[in-house]
């Protein structure tokens, strides 16, 4: 199976980013591949909508998810050479509790990033 990178489509802020790590981080298009959650069937890759919505989700070539910040650090694990090293530090023990404050504070602003929308407000945490 050919890992894949799965976004918030309805998401302008995580559009944006998926078109940008798609065009510019992959070494090539057959790396792996960078769908919204809308367009594929996620139960057969063992995830929710809910999972989706909430943050980044990495499923590798043996079906291994990985969520969030975890979820960037593989996608840059298997993206350009260069950026790799930035893939094992965010996996690092003393890194990654940090790298999870700051990737659950940009889901819940990303609303107020550069092309964010009212789509990408999260709903509160009950």
């Amino acid at each position: 199976m050919t890992p894949v990178l799965v976004y918030d489509g309805d998401c302008g802020m995580c559009t944006r980013a998926a078109s940008l790590v798609s065009r510019r981080l992959r070494p090539s298009a057959d790396t792996y591949d960078v769908e919204p959650s809308q367009a594929l069937d996620l139960q057969a890759l063992g995830l929710t909508a809910h999972q989706c919505e909430e943050a980044l989700q990495w499923v590798g070539a043996d079906g291994e998810v990985s969520s969030a910040q975890d979820a960037v650090a593989r996608m840059l694990l298997a993206s350009r050479p260069v950026l790799r090293p930035a893939g094992a530090a965010l996996l690092l023990p003393g890194v990654n509790p940090l790298a999870g404050v700051v990737y659950r504070w940009v889901a819940r602003n990303r609303h107020l990033f550069p092309g964010g929308t009212a789509a990408c407000q999260l709903p509160p945490t009950p």
